[in-house]
């Protein structure tokens, strides 16, 4: 197994919060294992919100640079491996990750007329989140799957391959990430 470069993505405002506990055993993995780890947490970064103006298509990254989006984008594109650790938010992500996809658009893909083009071919993703609700309603209410197909859809069509997810459900009354959790998060990483 040959170091890869990984970047591991905070996506949580809380610091000790469940996904931040396993993003920290993913980072000390990987490390462990011999990666080359950058860690970012977006909470730290200036992001502004999409404009919608479309002229990344063409130039493959954000044209606006009053913020943090092209160093962002610049390690995405250096990278081998993103984990991304973010909690679910009503199904789905906070606005902070959801806000990073839409920027990252013309990095990530190329609109056609048939199907959009991948930009990020070649690298793999692990998806660690936590949600309110108990197991397995956090799936069939589409909480934790809400969450698992809208990060699945942005990294397939950046031709982003998934290496797995680890969710930390019932966060309400599981105050801890679970000792098993913890070991998945790690098998995941050892699949680097």
């Amino acid at each position: 197994m040959s170091a890869k470069k990984v970047l591991a993505i905070q996506g949580s405002y809380r610091k000790n919060g469940k996904t931040s506990t396993m993003l920290k055993a993913a980072v000390e993995e990987a490390k462990g294992l011999g990666h080359e780890v950058t860690e970012l947490n977006l909470f730290d970064k200036k992001i502004d919100f999409c404009k919608g103006c479309g002229k990344c298509e063409s130039t493959r990254q954000c044209v606006f640079k009053n913020d943090d989006i092209g160093e962002i984008t610049e390690l995405i594109k250096d990278t081998d491996v993103i984990i991304l650790a973010t909690p679910v938010y009503w199904g789905n992500m906070p606005a902070i990750v959801k806000n990073l996809f839409d920027r990252l658009t013309g990095a990530a893909m190329e609109h056609t007329l048939r199907f959009p083009k991948p930009r990020l071919s070649g690298k793999r993703y692990i998806l660690l989140t936590a949600c309110n609700t108990r197991s397995p309603f956090d799936r069939l209410a589409g909480q934790s799957s809400g969450i698992r197909r809208t990060v699945n859809e942005f990294f397939k069509t950046s031709g982003v391959k998934k290496i797995g997810v680890v969710v930390s459900p019932d966060t309400l009354r599981q105050k801890i990430v679970t000792p098993r959790q913890l070991d998945k998060v790690r098998k995941l990483v050892k699949e680097i």
